[in-house]
């Protein structure tokens, strides 16, 4: 399967990834570029709450991170945190039609955009068709421990999918 091109993503999904692998290395693997607006980068680097993802975000000199924000539509705003908000926005600028959000209401509002949406489980799914040896159970497992919120709909859907259930 080749590099998708380019993907915008969002917090929550960078910092599942961190608790499910220990890094996000994963991501330079599956896409050619990986954008982190200005509001995202800042949600991770100054909250006190992912401390355990800081290091790692910033040890991924290869993600491309915004070094201003974006001025984002009132629509997103009034739906949407600043994080999600910012990376709808990012896309619908640059034409980039992928997106990575976890949080259900960013995602309904990307579709509602035109974008394609992926997310945490998503992304491991699809690293899991290259490296058949990843196990998505482990990785769930250590995204619970990190005290990331799977529903059961979701580890269930992402265990059938890469036929470990």
């Amino acid at each position: 399967m080749p590099k998708s091109q380019v993907i915008v993503i969002n917090t929550s999904p960078l910092i599942s990834l961190v608790a499910a692998l220990g890094n996000l290395e994963v991501l330079s693997f599956l896409y050619e570029e990986v954008i982190v607006p200005f509001a995202v980068c800042e949600e991770i680097l100054n909250s006190e709450n992912q401390v355990f993802a800081q290091s790692e975000f910033r040890q991924a000199t290869w993600l491309s991170k915004q070094s201003n924000p974006v001025k984002i539509y009132q629509f997103l705003l009034n739906s949407l945190d600043l994080g999600e908000a910012s990376v709808i926005q990012v896309a619908l600028n640059q034409n980039i039609t992928t997106v990575c959000i976890d949080e259900i209401v960013g995602r309904r509002v990307a579709r509602l955009n035109g974008l394609n949406v992926t997310g945490s489980i998503g992304i491991l799914l699809r690293y899991k068709q290259q490296e058949p040896s990843l196990s998505i159970q482990n990785a769930i497992q250590n995204m619970i421990n990190k005290n990331i919120y799977l529903s059961q709909n979701v580890i269930d859907f992402a265990l059938k999918q890469a036929g470990e259930s």
